[in-house]
């Protein structure tokens, strides 16, 4: 995929992420620090010296948090992509997960509830792999129940968890 001019904003975010969460950045800001601590008797502790440290740190942090969710809904962005590629390549996933990062709270807890389903569903299968959406692992157990219900010793066995239930 050709990539695509990116604008002055996007290009200084990219730069200031990478320059600000190196190695380099975290010794300049400890340097920081310790110029301004030994500086402290010098300006006998003064308001105007407090005041320098407190502003600079309260500019940095302000800038940070625009530049840190920046690089953040990029990076969400990127992972989301991939995974719904990964779901969409899939033969056996669910599309219904494609693209759900802009779902309603309420229709991802209904998500969620039918995922809780299926775990459910999962741990009555002999083999992990053998469903891979809730349809599917309602109709593989709806199917075995049905053929459990042909044998006898299901009612027999049916009969037995009843009465242990009445005592």
């Amino acid at each position: 995929m050709p990539t695509k001019k990116k604008n002055l904003f996007e290009q200084f975010a990219n730069w200031a992420t990478i320059a600000t969460g190196s190695s380099y950045a975290f010794l300049i800001a400890i340097g920081i620090i310790i110029v301004w601590g030994i500086t402290g008797p010098i300006f006998k502790y003064s308001d105007t010296w407090q005041l320098i440290i407190n502003t600079g740190t309260t500019v940095v942090t302000f800038l940070m948090v625009f530049l840190i969710q920046k690089s953040q809904n990029k990076d969400s962005k990127a992972i989301h992509l991939k995974l719904n590629e990964l779901l969409a390549s899939h033969q056996g996933a669910s599309n219904r997960m494609v693209d759900i990062e802009d779902i309603t709270e309420e229709e991802l807890d209904q998500l969620h509830k039918f995922y809780v389903r299926l775990a459910v569903l999962a741990q009555q299968e002999d083999d992990i792999t053998c469903t891979h959406s809730i349809d599917a692992a309602e109709e593989n157990h709806t199917a075995k129940l049905d053929i459990l219900k042909t044998r006898p010793h299901y009612n027999a066995h049916k009969l037995k968890v009843r009465s242990k239930k009445s005592n």
